[in-house]
Order: structure tokens, then sequence, then C-alpha cells
């Protein structure tokens, strides 16, 4: 006779988990949820006062072989943090306010400890962004994930009127494009930064370039929610679109939002690149093309403004404790890929 304890599924560390999670993901709910944790669905009762038109805006994502840097560093109180943000961000530049998140947690063997953690980084992250957890998966599967492994994705829904979609329909040439700081590697470029400073350092490690930080501390940091800066520009009707930062760099993220006949000529010399990027290229003699494909270089967000409103928009961006930078304008399509980054 085999159990299902013995197969390697731990239903009572599931109920555990729950168990742990429950009061802090009820920290999360706004008027609008319906439902506690543990119904086979999560009920949420739209608010559409104030809205002529609202649109949903969905959006789904996890945080890639950043997870490996949490397993590796022992700390997963960060990662979840992570994956709310960045959800976050891909519907806010689209001009939506985030209603609620959902989770999916995969694992080997489960961890209540770990997932408790885990959840934790999702509820501090929701609670910044003004959103619900709803709800979540939690997935024990021993033939798929390694002992200590995990994997999370996210899904997230917000709401936006349909006259307000920032979609870059209003991009045109000269607009200006200001960037915005991020906060390290966000999620993305890891399987390149793991392979270039893991064979060099060990997790604990403190390179002399990043100032006294450990590698761990370096990779670990939150991916920012660009959520209050974003809604502060759209307010002021000082932005025609804007692009997060994520996988494909500058050159791929901002081709999203401008319209097939026009292109960004980007500066890469217009801001200080945080010393962590310098180290993977220099360690790992990471070709130019390469860092920009893969990384945000340290800008996380590209605001593409009109030409006469730029000036209005430093001003509101340092009034909102940002430090931006004018990193390149919009042209015509000369023939290229879209984005012509110069150096």
């Amino acid at each position: 006779m085999t159990t299902y304890r013995e197969a390697g599924v731990n239903i009572e560390a599931g109920d555990e988990t729950v168990r742990r999670i429950g009061p802090m993901v009820r920290e999360t709910f706004t008027p609008s949820v319906l439902a506690d944790i543990g119904a086979f669905g999560s009920f949420f009762e739209l608010d559409l006062t104030g809205y002529d038109q609202p649109v949903l805006v969905s959006s789904i994502d996890g945080v890639g072989t950043k997870l490996k840097v949490a397993v590796r560093a022992g700390r997963h109180d960060t990662i979840g943090q992570d994956l709310v943000n960045h959800c976050v961000n891909d519907i806010a530049v689209c001009g939506a306010q985030p209603l609620y998140f959902l989770d999916y947690f995969a694992t080997g063997v489960l961890e209540p400890d770990v997932a408790e953690h885990v959840v934790a980084g999702f509820v501090t992250a929701c609670k910044q962004n003004g959103c619900a957890l709803v709800g979540g998966e939690t997935a024990e599967m021993p033939d798929l994930y390694a002992d200590g492994e995990y994997d999370l994705a996210g899904t997230i829904v917000g709401i936006v009127e349909k006259d307000q979609i920032v979609d870059g329909s209003r991009v045109e040439v000269g607009d200006v494009l200001i960037g915005l700081p991020s906060n390290g590697l966000h999620t993305n470029g890891y399987t390149l930064a793991r392979t270039v400073l893991f064979d060099a350092y060990a997790i604990d490690d403190a390179p002399d370039a990043l100032g006294g930080a450990t590698l761990g501390e370096e990779l670990l940091r939150v991916h920012r929610s660009y959520l209050d800066v974003i809604q502060t520009l759209i307010k002021a009707d000082l932005v025609h679109a804007l692009a997060h930062i994520t996988g494909g760099g500058i050159p791929d993220n901002t081709r999203r939002v401008l319209p097939d006949d026009l292109a960004a000529d980007v500066d890469y010399n217009a801001w200080q690149r945080p010393a962590v990027f310098d180290l993977i290229q220099t360690r790992g003699e990471v070709p130019e093309d390469d860092m920009r494909r893969t990384f945000n270089l340290g800008i996380g967000l590209v605001a593409v403004v009109p030409e006469a409103r730029v000036d209005d928009a430093l001003e509101t961006l340092r009034a909102a404790g940002e430090a931006p930078s004018v990193i390149g304008h919009v042209r015509d399509h000369a023939g290229g890929e879209g984005t012509s980054p110069t150096s």
C-alpha cells in the first residue's frame, strides 16, 4: 500500500500553509472582495462609479530565474513583491488601476515556511499597490521540481476608462523619451547574470564594485512599482505612451508602444548605469548589444512625452521624488527594426 504522502505529496503541509497565509491574505481584501480564501472561485464586485465605459485590463507573468537567486540566498520574502509589482507595471502603463491579483506557487516539496514568506511578499506589494490578493493555487509536484525549488506566476486584473487607455496611438515625431530609474535588474536577465556572476562570486560575497552590498542583496533588490508616478503623469495628461522595460530591454519594449511608422532613438550615455550592470558586462565580457537587449540597464520605465510638455513632465517627476533622464526621441521609421539605439 502506498499513500499520497509516500508518493511525495503532503496534504497536511498544504493545510498548514493555508492556515498560515489566511490572515495575511485577508489584509489585502477591499470591500469589492465577496469570498474568503478556500472557495472554488473568487468573487469581486466591480464598483463602476465614475466610469462611463470601463475596460478591464489583465496580464500574467512570472519572475524567471530570479527564483534561483532567492533559493540560493535562502531569502523568500521579496520574490512575491517582484511578481506583483511586475504585473502591476504591465497594466499601469496601459492606464489601468489594479483591482486584484491571483498567484500560482508550484514546488517539489511544499515547505510551509517558504510558502509563508513568498505569500507575505505578495501581501506587502498588493497592499502597497491598493489591489486585493483574491486567490491562488499551491501545487506540490515532486516529479517536476528539485528539492528546495519552486516556481511562481501571477495574474492581475485592473480597470481603465476606455477613452483614457494609453496605447501609443498619440505618439508623434519629436516626442521625447524620459527614463525613470530601475532598482537593479528587476526581474529580467537573471540567466545571463547568474551565469556570469556565480562563476566568480558566492551569494554572500560583496564585490568592491557593488559598494558594500552582497551579491545576494544586489540581485534580490525588489522590482519597483511605478503605479503612483504613472497615474500622476496620466492625470496631468503628460504622456503619449509608457513602456515598462522588461525582457528585451529598452529597444524591444519602446517598440511595443510606438506606431509602426515611427521609431525611437535612444542615447545610452544619457544616464548613469547602476554598477551591477558594469560588473556583469566586464566580468562576462558581454557584448554591448547583448546588454541592451537583455537588461533594463538602469531604466525601468520610459515615458513618451510631447516635446512641448517635457519641462512640465520633468518638473512633475522631480516633485514626485523621481530622478528622470531625457534619454531619446521619436523619429520617422527609416526602414530599420523600429528602435535605433545610439551609443
